[in-house]
């Protein structure tokens, strides 16, 4: 895991600010890194949701055909495009179905660690006093553990399955957001716009909802994407030590695992789920930084 990231001031920017898109679509013209990343994020996305239609085969249904009569897999082409696995089963169906494990437990424990970081960073940012010094307590102990260790030891606890690996994740994950939010919030909360509301007797929920959390969106968008591509990066590797997605559910990261088993006679086992892994994890890098320029206030527009 990378150390937590360090984000530009974006306090007041309005994500749907008039000319956003206008910016956006501008900005990607100079920017094919960004522009490509997005694409292959689109592409990836419509793959996974039209797995049933893409696939060529049922992903868990071995194949006699997919096998050599010295029982090593056979290489792609013909009936397996991208050639089939040890036992049989379509790769390329496997790497299909594998983007919507990848997608899905990303996005849903990204999510859900985005939420718990807004929250505890927007809480103990405003409210201060003790409310702040246990909370971030809780955070500073949380950000101790190993994350990887930290995740294996919950799942081993729980039981391998993809809700616990959600639900590890985002327990794990929301720690380096709450940090950043709660530095925006103590930064927000002394200017004219929230003295004037706490003047007025308004709730502080209703401050902390309406006043002080739109300021917070960009930051928590240009967050939330660059934290799927972790958020995938741990699945895949909780996948690879055998505590992620069960077998014989498809997973990039326990197909990577199996590949590297048959690397001397099979190597498309290893390489088509490694450069998917890559691939997808690089797009959400990169959009990440293209958003968190555009939505920065304060970085020279792209001309």
């Amino acid at each position: 895991m990378t150390a937590p990231l360090e984000l530009p001031n974006m306090e007041g920017t309005e994500v749907a600010a008039p000319g956003f898109w206008r910016r956006a679509r501008r900005s990607l013209r100079h920017d094919w890194p960004a522009l490509v990343s997005i694409v292959l994020l689109i592409l990836l996305a419509l793959a996974a949701i039209l797995a049933p239609l893409l696939a060529p085969h049922p992903p868990l249904t071995t194949y006699p055909e997919g096998l050599e009569a010295t029982g090593a897999p056979v290489g792609p082409g013909g009936g397996f495009p991208l050639g089939a696995d040890p036992n049989g089963r379509d790769v390329l169906s496997r790497l299909l179905y594998g983007a919507r494990v990848s997608l899905v437990i990303g996005i849903l424990a990204n999510g859900l660690a985005t939420v718990l970081g807004v929250l505890v960073g927007l809480v103990a940012g405003y409210l201060g006093g003790w409310v702040e010094t246990v909370l971030m307590r809780i955070t500073d102990v949380v950000m101790s553990f190993p994350i990887l260790l930290f995740c294996i030891a919950l799942i081993s606890v729980t039981g391998p399955s993809a809700r616990n690996v959600v639900i590890v994740i985002a327990l794990i994950y929301w720690t380096a957001l709450a940090r950043i939010i709660r530095s925006l919030v103590l930064s927000l909360k002394e200017r004219e716009f929230i003295v004037a509301a706490r003047t007025l007797g308004l709730s502080h929920w209703r401050i902390m909802r309406r006043h002080l959390f739109p300021h917070l969106v960009p930051t928590t968008i240009v967050y939330a994407t660059l934290g799927v591509a972790s958020s995938i990066l741990i699945e895949a590797s909780l996948s690879f030590l055998g505590v992620g997605v069960p077998v014989p559910d498809p997973s990039w990261g326990q197909m990577i695992e199996q590949g590297k088993e048959y690397f001397t006679i099979a190597p498309w086992l290893l390489f088509f789920p490694g450069i998917a892994l890559l691939l997808t994890v690089l797009s959400f890098n990169l959009a990440g930084d293209w958003l968190r320029d555009l939505l920065d206030p304060t970085a020279p527009e792209r001309r």
